[in-house]
């Protein structure tokens, strides 16, 4: 797909880029009485992420190799082989028979440890009868969430070919509505407050609003 295709697409997408977010901001209002049992983990465990991630010196070697391996996922969810994998504190890559937007911008909205925590908890569920409180899933839930995101901003702060060869604004758009995408749904299926049906008609509700103020304004 041509560079000027995706600033097209990019463009279009803003009012659902919008869209999304002020449906972010409706589930975390709805959460209600989930605050106090899901949030204030959630915050926790990222502000103590967040004061390792200054004080202390950044993981870059975990971060690069959870970005490596996202693409690998990405490249087998998307029917492709991984030829050659290599992941070091300077950088890394991956070479793969198969490659698309998706799999080329994946580590910058998938939280690859965010999934490794749930997958560890739901195995200690179930393997190991762990009953303890799930105060302490969230709370690495929070961590895990904050270091993504952390460390994302921290890469882009350096040019990511990644992201070049789609189009900074494409790109830009993918990766917010990934970041946003997975909130909702995390969020959702946390607090089990509202449903994901729910979610998407929101979604769509304020991108039809964003759409409407926008053809107003002509």
């Amino acid at each position: 797909m041509p560079k000027w295709l995706k600033t097209v697409i990019a463009v279009l997408s803003l009012p659902l880029c919008i869209g999304a977010t002020k449906a972010l901001f409706l589930v975390v209002r709805n959460a209600g009485g989930r605050a106090d049992s899901i949030f204030v983990p959630l915050v926790a465990g990222a502000a103590c992420w967040w004061v390792i991630y200054l004080l202390l010196p950044k993981p870059m070697w975990l971060y690069v190799v959870g970005h490596e391996l996202t693409h690998v996922i990405w490249t087998w969810t998307c029917g492709g082989r991984v030829k050659r994998f290599r992941a070091s504190s300077q950088g890394g890559h991956v070479i793969v028979t198969k490659t698309n937007s998706l799999i080329t911008l994946a580590p910058y909205f998938f939280p690859f440890y965010v999934v490794l925590v749930v997958i560890a908890f739901m195995l200690c569920r179930v393997i190991c009868h762990w009953t303890a409180s799930l105060v302490w899933f969230h709370l690495l839930l929070g961590a895990a969430y904050a270091f993504h995101v952390t460390l994302t901003w921290h890469a882009l702060q350096i040019r990511q070919t990644d992201i070049a060869a789609h189009g900074y604004l494409f790109s830009g758009v993918i990766i917010l509505l990934g970041n946003v995408g997975v909130l909702l749904v995390g969020l959702s299926v946390l607090t089990a407050e509202v449903e994901l049906m729910t979610v998407l008609r929101w979604c769509l509700r304020e991108t039809r609003g964003v759409f409407e103020s926008l053809v107003g304004l002509f």
